[in-house]
């Protein structure tokens, strides 16, 4: 019989947006004088919630996560579903005990293997097989027992050929290939995966599904699961907790989940514009300044109709001169269908520091009335990911039903092309 492995009890993280100092050295002491007692912050205005629609003021402080409380059995594999900013790689960090919850606890009996981010738990000057040992010593694991696990984990990962070459010398998809290979393969008794799977191609993606289900029915380990692809969620988890602005929205069966999260949608946005800075999205190599779809024939002018082309348009700030980077676009439905993918390599000669625009054009009478949910990824070398933006947009494509004949409606699928149809006698 399964028994409860993780239990997550009254959780809440604080996030403080303020300035680092009060603006009086008195405020300062007392401030200072509180935290050592374990007390809340006196200046602090507290009980915002995480909503990324509202700007915070320079002294107010964000919950990432409040109260949130939920239970794993052993063997269970529980996905954690949210949107972007809902609190779900905070939540998985306090598990992971990478960081600390300002109230509340996590109670857990077992091993942790954690998968947060590309190249998690690896020194970047140390080979794979370097890291590898390494790793399983830090789980407490003797060296022949990493030894015996050692093959399967080079075999699944595919990095034969590098595994005594320094980590830092991979590209990202080879660092989530043995990252996830370590953390699947040296047994602990709770593995935590985070969206870095993304990065991996469709194979490897397949594989590692694969493994979790394994290591969950097979040995009775417990597996959390973050992804924004509802396809694979429904496919490997058997329950699920919906996050919403840092709470706990909804824990049931897994499909039961997924169409809440459907259902609440992304808002219909269109358009989004940001000034060149802190609220900027990106790094230090690339900054979003514009993101927009609309009609090609009539701009900004709404509704967008089946049979309008439909224009893309992002724009961008480079900040590394010369560099060797791409774009990708990936379309969703809402129903986390992957409707298409578009791309492009900037330039052979590297793309020069500053402003740019990528633009494409969506043909009319292609995409079928439904609502569409736009990701935008920043690569380097065609393998490596710069910055990546999920739902950045969001639009609603309505039926324009003279421009399809008399047909019956809705009409199912993602695409509904005008294609004359004929019939002839034929005896």
């Amino acid at each position: 019989m399964s028994h409860e492995v993780i239990r997550v009890e009254n959780l809440s993280k604080l996030y403080d947006l303020g300035q680092v100092g009060t603006g009086t050295v008195t405020r300062d002491l007392n401030r200072w004088w509180a935290k050592t007692r374990g007390k809340e912050d006196p200046y602090t205005k507290i009980g915002m919630i995480n909503d990324r629609t509202q700007k915070p003021a320079k002294d107010e402080s964000v919950w990432a996560l409040r109260d949130i409380n939920f239970s794993v059995n052993q063997g269970e594999i529980l996905g954690i579903i949210g949107r972007n900013g809902a609190g779900k790689s905070t939540l998985l960090k306090i598990i992971s005990r990478i960081t600390t919850p300002n109230k509340g606890a996590v109670k857990m009996k077992g091993r942790i293997a954690s998968l947060l981010e590309v190249g998690t738990g690896f020194h970047p000057e140390m080979t794979g097989r370097e890291n590898i040992f390494m790793n399983g010593t830090l789980m407490g694991m003797t060296r022949k027992e990493i030894q015996n696990k050692f093959d399967e984990i080079v075999d699944f990962a595919g990095v034969a050929m590098y595994i005594d070459t320094p980590v830092k010398r991979y590209s990202s998809g080879m660092q989530v290939r043995l990252g996830f290979a370590v953390a699947a393969f040296l047994e602990p008794e709770i593995l935590i995966v985070d969206e870095v799977l993304a990065v991996g191609d469709a194979e490897f993606q397949k594989k590692a599904i694969g493994r979790m289900k394994e290591v969950s029915k097979g040995d009775g380990r417990t597996v959390l699961f973050v992804s924004h692809n509802m396809v694979s969620v429904k496919a490997l988890c058997t329950n699920g907790i919906l996050l919403k602005n840092g709470e706990l929205f909804a824990q049931d069966k897994i499909n039961e989940i997924v169409r809440l999260y459907q259902e609440g949608g992304v808002s219909y946005l269109t358009e989004q514009n940001w000034e060149i800075g802190i609220d900027a999205p990106g790094n230090d190599k690339i900054k979003i300044k514009r993101a927009a779809v609309f009609a090609e024939s009539k701009a900004s002018l709404l509704p967008i109709m089946t049979t309008d082309s439909v224009v893309m348009e992002f724009d961008f700030f480079n900040l590394i001169d010369k560099i060797n980077a791409d774009i990708t676009i990936d379309v969703f439905d809402s129903e986390s269908a992957h409707v298409a993918r578009f791309g492009m390599v900037f330039s052979k000669q590297g793309l020069a520091k500053g402003l740019h625009r990528t633009r494409g054009v969506i043909p009319g009478n292609l995409l079928n009335a439904r609502r569409y949910i736009f990701h935008v990824t920043f690569g380097l070398n065609q393998r490596e990911i710069l910055y990546r933006y999920e739902d950045i947009l969001a639009m609603d494509i309505e039926d324009a039903i003279e421009g399809r004949g008399n047909n019956f409606v809705p009409f199912p699928g993602v695409v509904h092309p005008i294609i004359k149809l004929e019939t002839s006698t034929l005896g």
